[in-house]
């Protein structure tokens, strides 16, 4: 960022950002003080709509006001127990989580505080099986912790954190031909295969049904686990509760974060029948706050607002005017991905500097590639807000033809 873009407020607050935490994020592009729908602002008032959500985390937006009562309500009865003790809305949330995956009888929940957490709680049910072979795909990404970063393949976030957990073997996605050599290779040793409906890290990519379907057929007769990571894809993100539902797919395990509290730290696996449900027994996991009073009942407003909003619907109906407004516009290549999770597959690599112009003009978006834009936004974006993207967006590539370095 130029010292001309910094004003005052802002650039104080970077500085003593820089000053006081670890540089593992870098700089960050502003510094955001409060939201309300689908906008935020920052410390100078400057005002943006956010179409990267808190990474698809924001679910109903900011400062809805039936997840801040709930938030605030639970905060006033019960903020924290431990986990020698039940509470009434992690029952509920479990309860729920498991009627909408649409679990069968002896399926169980754990929840955990993140998706990494969640990751390496499916880590260890693949090991508790007693074999040692986890199948992963490339461009997967499953957390940065050590089991799930064990799983997740960009070697860029691996190199310096060697030796991982053994017995990962690494698949090109979608490469049916290499996933049934690997299968039958590892044999009666197979533990699981993870894998992501939609690779959200590697640019919104999402896996071929029939291969998703292979998987789960390769896995059910060698006796493996398939697991399956809607971290990113889970609660609503692609116009049905969880990806895997598109596919007509259901899995040995599954897991969540995300959106799942709507910006409250939670995270979740479940396991789907009785064999996956009782993989990880009385004090062979756990953590303090997973599944604590305030993450449950956010969690439980956020899935009742997406019911009652009928938000499930808006992620198909925005997300299917933002691909056709996108797919016509020159300079784009393709659009990828389901509901309100899309990536615009650009001609030129140019996506940082888009991004760059984007929170400039008051748009907030992702480049995980160099030609790639991410947009994960609140499922309760509107057609109108979208379209304000679009005309920006449209507006930006005509001044910029064909440039690989975005006309800056």
């Amino acid at each position: 960022m130029s010292a001309a873009q910094e004003s005052a407020l802002s650039g104080a607050g970077i500085a003593r950002y820089e000053h006081a935490l670890m540089g593992t994020y870098g700089t960050p592009m502003r510094m955001l003080e409060r939201g309300e729908g689908n906008f935020v602002w920052d410390a100078d008032g400057n005002r943006y709509l956010d179409l990267l959500g808190g990474i698809a985390v924001n679910a109903l937006g900011h400062g809805h006001p039936a997840w801040v009562k709930a938030l605030t309500d639970q905060a006033a009865t019960l903020a924290h127990v431990s986990n020698f003790f039940a509470t009434a809305p992690q029952i509920a949330l479990a309860e729920r989580l498991l009627t909408l995956a649409e679990a069968p009888e002896g399926s169980r929940v754990f929840f955990s505080n993140s998706g990494a957490e969640a990751n390496e709680a499916a880590f260890k049910m693949a090991r508790k099986t007693g074999r040692d072979t986890i199948i992963a795909f490339e461009g997967g990404f499953h957390g940065r912790t050590m089991g799930a970063l064990a799983m997740t393949h960009k070697p860029a976030i691996r190199e310096q954190f060697g030796p991982m957990p053994a017995g990962v073997v690494f698949l090109p996605a979608n490469d049916a031909q290499a996933l049934r050599a690997a299968v039958a290779e590892a044999g009666d040793n197979l533990a699981a295969v993870i894998a992501e409906p939609i690779q959200g890290e590697a640019g919104v990519r999402p896996l071929d049904h029939d291969f998703l379907t292979l998987a789960r057929e390769l896995t059910s007769a060698a006796g493996a686990l398939l697991i399956l990571d809607e971290v990113q894809t889970g609660v609503a993100r692609t116009g049905a509760w969880f990806a895997h539902q598109l596919f007509g797919v259901q899995p040995d395990v599954m897991t969540l974060a995300k959106g799942l509290g709507g910006g409250f730290p939670i995270g979740a696996v479940v396991a789907f029948g009785d064999r996956a449900g009782q993989l990880l027994g009385k004090g062979e996991h756990g953590t303090t706050f997973g599944g604590n009073p305030m993450g449950a009942a956010t969690a439980l407003a956020t899935l009742d607002a997406i019911e009652q909003e009928n938000l499930l619907v808006n992620a198909k109906t925005v997300g299917a005017h933002l691909t056709s407004r996108l797919e016509a516009l020159e300079g784009v290549l393709e659009v990828r991905g389901e509901g309100l999770m899309l990536a615009i597959g650009l001609a030129q690599p140019q996506a940082p500097q888009i991004a760059a112009a984007a929170v400039d003009a008051g748009f907030i978006i992702n480049p995980p590639s160099p030609d790639t834009i991410r947009l994960v936004p609140a499922l309760t974006l509107s057609v109108a807000e979208a379209d304000s993207f679009i005309d920006w967006f449209s507006s930006y590539l005509e001044d910029n033809p064909g440039s690989q370095d975005g006309g800056r």
